[in-house]
């Protein structure tokens, strides 16, 4: 599977996803800005469904535009996606090489689209691993969209917390900053996420009950949400389920419940 620059883009005409008695529930005050989403279960998907696994991964990306917009409706600024892990690459080599033609793609496919739909590209992560084309697809994306305010996708590729940490500290150390001046503010400026803070709410389907060392440092106070759900079929109506259960808890944020 490869890129071509004659690709002709099907762009959907814009509508909305929710309706005014959907969207008369959600508190408006208490909408989380950002949102961290750990996208799970992609070829267990694929495999349910008797498909190969890349299936799984393409329909993926398919069900992330979907989602990224209605999340946007809704009034999040960020969403920050783990679309590839530091981990990922002891993945049998096809797997990989497949994986990277599915972001190659689709960052060109989904260009004119995000541009349409408001969404600015951003991305976390040591993206110098990842292939030239890859990289070329990415920048040329995130420039097409730099102009764009709606929402902020960022994906995490190539994405690690721990090495992201370990990245961190590597910088303030070359950078000669005393102990003394080292805080916890200082840290998170030297955070790959850094411009647009922690997320409020994490989600994560599949069912699975892991962190799979997701922005370790960022979720220390953020809501956890994990549903059953496989990522292919992760509709706008499971977010907006999501959304409604952060709405009904409390946080705290290491105060005492009044």
């Amino acid at each position: 599977m490869t890129a071509h620059s004659n690709l002709v883009l099907e762009l959907p005409e814009q509508k909305t996803v929710f309706s005014p008695e959907e969207l008369s529930l959600i508190d408006r005050r208490n909408i989380p800005k950002h949102i961290a989403i750990i996208m799970d279960g992609n070829r267990r998907w694929a495999k349910r469904e008797g498909l190969p696994s890349m299936m799984g991964h393409w329909e993926g990306a398919e069900v992330l535009t979907e989602v990224v917009r209605s999340a946007s409706e809704l009034g999040v600024k960020t969403v920050t996606v783990y679309a590839f892990s530091t981990e990922n690459w002891i993945r049998p080599e096809p797997e990989i090489e497949a994986l990277m033609n599915i972001f190659e793609l689709n960052l060109l496919r989904k260009k004119e689209q995000m541009v349409r739909d408001g969404i600015r590209l951003d991305a976390i992560g040591n993206l110098s691993r990842l292939p030239e084309k890859v990289q070329n697809a990415f920048l040329q994306t995130k420039k097409a969209t730099e102009h764009c305010n709606k929402i902020n996708l960022v994906l995490a590729m190539n994405y690690g917390s721990r090495d992201e940490i370990k990245r961190a500290l590597k910088k303030i150390v070359e950078d000669k900053i005393p102990s003394e001046q080292i805080t916890e503010e200082l840290i998170e400026k030297y955070l790959d996420t850094s411009r647009w803070g922690d997320p409020d709410l994490l989600i994560r389907t599949s069912g699975e009950l892991r962190i799979s060392n997701f922005l370790l440092w960022q979720i220390s106070y953020a809501e956890i949400y994990v549903t059953d759900v496989l990522w292919p079929n992760f509709s706008p109506r499971y977010l907006y389920e999501a959304v409604l259960a952060y709405q009904r808890r409390k946080r705290r944020l290491g105060g005492s419940e009044i």
